[in-house]
């Protein structure tokens, strides 16, 4: 009995090593994640920013405006006939 206990002992400090092991190696590997990863927490911080102060996009839609109305203008009936065939494509996928 004695030697089961032993022999369980040291399975498991084993297992604890390799543990220890791969953590450590999963660690330097994901590093190289780490860029992306700042950069995909940063562009989240943006929106979010965006969407708390929405005055500051209606100013700079305000004051391209001013600056180039041919197009802004352009932009505009590319982005709501845009709009308007999402709408439409929604509408048809939800009546199938």
């Amino acid at each position: 009995m004695n030697e089961k206990r032993l022999h369980l002992a040291l399975a498991r400090e084993r297992l604890l090593e390799r543990s220890r092991v791969l953590r450590i190696t999963a660690i330097d590997q994901s590093a190289a994640l780490t860029p992306m990863l700042r950069f995909g927490d940063a562009v989240r911080d943006g929106v979010y920013w965006l969407r708390t102060h929405p005055e500051v996009l209606a100013a700079a839609a305000v004051g391209l405006a001013l600056v180039r109305p041919r197009r802004v203008l352009r932009w505009g009936i590319r982005l709501w006939g845009g709009w308007r065939l999402l709408q439409r494509v929604q509408r048809t996928l939800q009546a199938r």
